[in-house]
């Protein structure tokens, strides 16, 4: 039963993730296509959650696609595509954003995260009692060896 499980995991995690683009859509110039790949994999979808322009089967991903070999075709740069669909867009677009003042957050928030982490960590482990155990009073002492003396004996 658990084998099953597992091959049905490594199924759905090693199978390559689904491709939208549509036949019509493909430029009949291999070089072309190539490119709208390339600029395709930096555009993220505008209604999809992490998925690229290619990988989404959403109506505005395919309007996305088809603007991009329209911007292509018209003999624009991949980067000329990637401003202007950011221009349109906005910073949603771009699977990985730009270093900029509104998106600084994204940048910093993990680094700043660690930094936290760590400075908590050390707090924790530096205010952690490390005295040893209070010696034995005469009376706990005798108290051992009275117990000590009766498992002898038994």
């Amino acid at each position: 039963m658990k084998l099953r499980y597992l091959i049905a995991l490594a199924a759905l995690t090693l199978t390559p993730a689904a491709q939208a683009v549509e036949p019509s859509e493909m430029l009949p110039d291999a070089t072309l296509e190539a490119r709208a790949r390339e600029v395709s994999k930096a555009l993220r979808c505008v209604q999809c959650q992490n998925e690229t322009i290619d990988e989404s089967n959403a109506e505005i991903a395919h309007d996305m696609r088809v603007l991009v070999r329209k911007r292509i075709v018209a003999g624009d740069s991949n980067q000329q595509v990637i401003d202007y669909m950011y221009s349109r867009y906005g910073d949603y677009v771009l699977l990985k954003p730009r270093f900029a003042a509104n998106t600084i957050a994204l940048w910093c928030a993990p680094l700043l995260l660690l930094i936290g982490g760590a400075f908590v960590l050390r707090q924790r482990l530096r205010d952690r009692p490390t005295a040893a155990p209070a010696p034995l009073s005469a009376e706990e002492t005798a108290a051992l060896a009275a117990l000590d003396q009766t498992e002898r004996r038994a």
